[in-house]
């Protein structure tokens, strides 16, 4: 057997991880060769394919411990709908697949989010590919996995900022900001806001009141505390429900500035002098989590045990503390939302956190 491997979507912490795991299963295990895809589709779409053999990277286990991805990776550039130089789009989907053909492939782990899966899912029907998927995003929000590779690490991260945030608030008497990913879910600011002790924690599913926010705020310095710390997904919108977005590159609107806009709005209310910090890309990266090291590991051994087992069309997840395979089909219906009655949600309100109200209608994510 010759099986192929791609990144693509956002970077993440344990990419390396999973593509170690891979290697070493399909190579210890079965005897077979990797091939490693460079730059996701994009690598496929190139005449010679970009790829690499991996085989020879079954001892190197520093990749265990580094962040990124050896392959490169892609979140842009939809070969069905391909921006070409002169500004119109091309479906490009057939030199995918020639590529995938021309490397000589018996079978193709795609590690991704829900885009990417939906992306290979469509290529892998049109194209006969074996496709097997590996959830990875550090906002968590694949449907039928309770852990996507990236999401951990990215929680540490943003639970460290509150730590170092903590004591500067209280020496100089502010509101620390912080302002972390989530592009349609709020998974990385209330898990973080839990475990890094946030005052408030704002998300997406929930709808807040800024009245109500700056009493909440209020209320700390009435019971004798000086400062407060406040966590904000990047999707949050303003009060008046409109989204606050950046362009990226001239060639996309993408979230950002929701920490700022929340700054100035609760100093003016509060009194308090109110600082942000915008985490970002800083989640992306470092070294992977133990537990996303161990999800990692754990993801690329069933991958390649499916292939062996000629099940294909399936994506690996993580359920009830041990790894499972559900239909591709499955995942790719939409982000997994906070689920705001259950158990995080009602922990961060049981410490006092403030996080709003659930909406009087039922959320559907948006793409900005």
């Amino acid at each position: 057997m010759r099986i192929g491997i791609l990144t693509s979507g956002g970077d993440c912490a344990g990419l390396n991880a999973v593509i170690l795991a891979v290697v070493r299963r399909a190579v210890l295990g079965y005897g077979w060769d990797v091939v490693g895809i460079r730059q996701g589709t994009h690598g496929l779409m190139q005449d010679p394919p970009q790829a690499i053999d991996l085989n020879d990277h079954v001892n190197n286990d520093g990749m265990l411990r580094l962040g990124g991805t050896i392959l490169g990776t892609v979140n842009k550039g939809d070969p069905f709908h391909y921006p070409m130089p002169d500004g119109s789009f091309a479906d490009r989907s057939a030199e995918v697949i020639a590529g995938y053909n021309k490397l000589g492939l018996d079978a193709l782990i795609g590690v991704g989010g829900d885009g990417s899966m939906a992306i290979l899912h469509r290529l892998a029907k049109m194209g006969g590919i074996n496709l097997v998927g590996i959830p990875k995003t550090i906002d968590n929000d694949l449907a039928q996995t309770e852990y996507s590779i990236g999401f951990t690490t990215a929680v540490n991260v943003a639970v460290e900022a509150l730590d170092r945030l903590q004591p500067t608030a209280a020496s100089h008497d502010r509101i620390m900001i912080l302002e972390v990913m989530g592009r349609d879910a709020g998974h990385i600011a209330l898990f973080a806001g839990v475990a890094g002790g946030a005052d408030a924690i704002l998300i997406p599913e929930m709808d807040y009141d800024l009245d109500a926010l700056t009493e909440h705020c209020l209320n700390i310095r009435k019971r004798g505390r000086n400062h407060a710390l406040v966590i904000v997904a990047e999707a949050v919108k303003r009060d008046d429900g409109s989204a606050v977005t950046q362009e990226n590159d001239g060639q996309k609107i993408r979230y950002g500035g929701i920490g700022h806009w929340l700054a100035d709005e609760l100093g003016a209310r509060t009194g308090w002098e109110t600082r942000v910090t915008v985490l970002g890309h800083v989640q992306r990266g470092g070294i992977p989590s133990p537990r996303d090291r161990v999800i990692a590991s754990a993801f690329g051994v069933h991958a390649v045990d499916l292939i062996a087992e000629g099940r294909f069309d399936r994506v690996v997840a993580w359920s009830k503390r041990k790894v499972i395979d559900v239909d591709m089909a499955d995942v790719i219906v939409g982000p997994r939302l906070v689920d705001t009655n259950g158990t995080m949600v009602s922990t961060a309100k049981g410490l006092g956190a403030y996080l709003g109200t659930p909406p009087k209608t039922v959320r559907t994510a948006k793409t900005v």
